[in-house]
């Protein structure tokens, strides 16, 4: 029984889905979107999302925390400073996996994975929208509707 081991084996020993989970977290970082398959992608988000929480915090401790697992300088010092300033603000969900469909040669599941943030098409679509509280109805909703029934009454 596997109660409770959550961990996507992937078909590789231990040393190996490390590396390679690690290579894939700094391509990410690098490029801001990678692809590949379904199940390394969802590997690579509990991955990786932990890593850009640290982040948040630039402290020693950290950079150490973040460098041990990806094993790249530059991945590092490219996470602490230009992905720990756009993902300030967000409270978590920093990656998106957008499925591609099926590769020719395998048949084997698809998919992208990105940086929310970096993706300007994406957010370029949603407005942003005022923050609104929910106590009682607004004046500015019930106006234009009394207006539109007496002129249609006329």
């Amino acid at each position: 029984m596997r109660h409770g081991k959550k961990v996507n084996h992937l078909g590789r020993k231990t040393a190996h889905r490390k590396a390679m989970l690690a290579n894939m977290a700094c391509s990410l970082i690098e490029h801001k979107r990678i692809n590949t398959t379904v199940a390394k992608a969802k590997a690579l988000k509990q991955f990786i999302e932990p890593l850009v929480t640290k982040s948040k915090e630039d402290t020693t401790h950290n950079r150490r925390i973040v460098f041990s697992r990806l094993r790249n300088k530059y991945a590092v010092t490219e996470l602490f400073r230009g992905v720990a300033a756009k993902v300030g603000d967000r409270p978590g969900g920093y990656t998106r996996i957008i499925k591609l469909g099926n590769r020719l040669g395998d048949n084997a599941d698809m998919a992208m994975i990105e940086l929310v943030d970096y993706n300007e098409i994406y957010n370029a679509n949603k407005p942003a929208k005022k923050k609104t509280t929910r106590r009682g109805r607004s004046k500015k909703a019930d106006a234009p509707a009394t207006e539109v029934s007496n002129s249609e009454e006329e």
